[in-house]
């Protein structure tokens, strides 16, 4: 079942305003990380606040896990979405605690004990240990710190679904960039449906299992990070993603991009063939043919599956393939 669907959704601010969004059309299957780009007045945030009915649509359909969002009572509805900003909006007066677990005290139902113990696991999912930051407040932190406590108070009720409005923008390259890792690590173990607005493609890349190309209010492409730099839909795609920048190609593709399907073998005094990860970037597999002047990789797979070969021809042909 799909976590969010988008059925030709558009939104007009006033009678007759601007078209910010036109037939939107897409879904974001459960469980996976979506990320909104496009330049500013694309439309990404508009879109984004219409699944917790920050903004309603002019016209068309929002579902998420399969019930109209316009049919649920929005108090209700955002007790069950997860939404974090830049901003992030922690209360000054509240410790860290207080501000993690004021969703569930609001939803109601929890006992103290069970408050506490989520709280603590939610500190120890971000990488904050309890027992040194639940008790300090928001002034005694630094961005990331209070990205990370946002981050947990949007998780405290087990939302399904996450929406995440530039969450990093305004972070320092390095501090950023340890966020996106914990964003990362995160997920990877508790698999929510996130819709994720950025202006930097590369955080987009990084991110997302599927990237949303929004333009003028319009969804020019959906795809897989892959599928958007090596097979970009137009020119607008094309320049926003940098499908000519071989440098971020290498870092974002993966090698199951290059397999090479004519390669027929080393010769036999040749020895084994170094192994890597399908998932491995092709930056990591080609210095890896620089390293062990091998002739292929093997790309792992699982038991019985034939072998697949990745080599340094494949690698430079995938990256020759170029915007249209």
């Amino acid at each position: 079942m799909p976590g969010i669907t988008f059925r030709a959704v558009s939104k007009r601010f006033g009678n007759s305003g601007t078209l910010a969004l036109q037939d939107v059309t897409f879904e974001v299957p459960q469980g996976s990380t979506c990320m909104l780009v496009g330049r500013s007045g694309a439309g990404k945030t508009t879109l984004l606040r219409m699944v917790n009915r920050l903004i309603e649509p002019t016209s068309g359909t929002i579902l998420v896990s399969g019930r109209s969002v316009l049919d649920e009572d929005p108090i209700e509805l955002r007790r069950h979405i997860g939404y974090v900003i830049q901003q992030v909006g922690l209360f000054p007066h509240m410790n860290v605690a207080e501000n993690i677990r004021v969703t569930a005290e609001v939803a109601g139902g929890w006992s103290r004990s069970k408050l506490d113990a989520r709280v603590d696991e939610l500190l120890h999912l971000v990488g904050l240990p309890p027992a040194e930051y639940r008790r300090r407040f928001p002034r005694e932190l630094s961005g990331g710190q209070q990205q990370r406590v946002g981050l947990a108070r949007a998780l405290m009720t087990d939302p399904a679904i996450l929406l995440m409005d530039e969450p990093f923008g305004a972070l320092d390259a390095i501090t950023r960039g340890q966020m996106q890792d914990e964003l990362l690590r995160i997920q990877r173990d508790v698999k929510k449906t996130v819709l994720f607005v950025t202006h930097d493609i590369e955080e987009a890349l990084k991110l997302g299992n599927l990237v949303a190309v929004m333009h003028h209010g319009k969804l020019l492409q959906l795809g897989a990070p892959a599928d958007l730099l090596t097979r970009p839909t137009d020119q607008t795609v094309a320049r926003l993603v940098g499908s000519d920048d071989v440098l971020r190609e290498l870092r974002f593709l993966t090698a199951s991009c290059a397999e090479d399907a004519s390669y027929t073998g080393a010769p036999q005094d040749a020895g084994p063939l170094p192994r890597c990860a399908p998932d491995a970037t092709l930056l990591d597999a080609m210095l890896s043919l620089f390293r062990t002047r091998a002739p292929a990789l093997v790309l792992e797979a699982a038991d019985g599956l034939p072998a697949r070969h990745v080599t340094l021809e494949s690698i430079i042909s995938t990256l020759q393939k170029g915007a249209p």
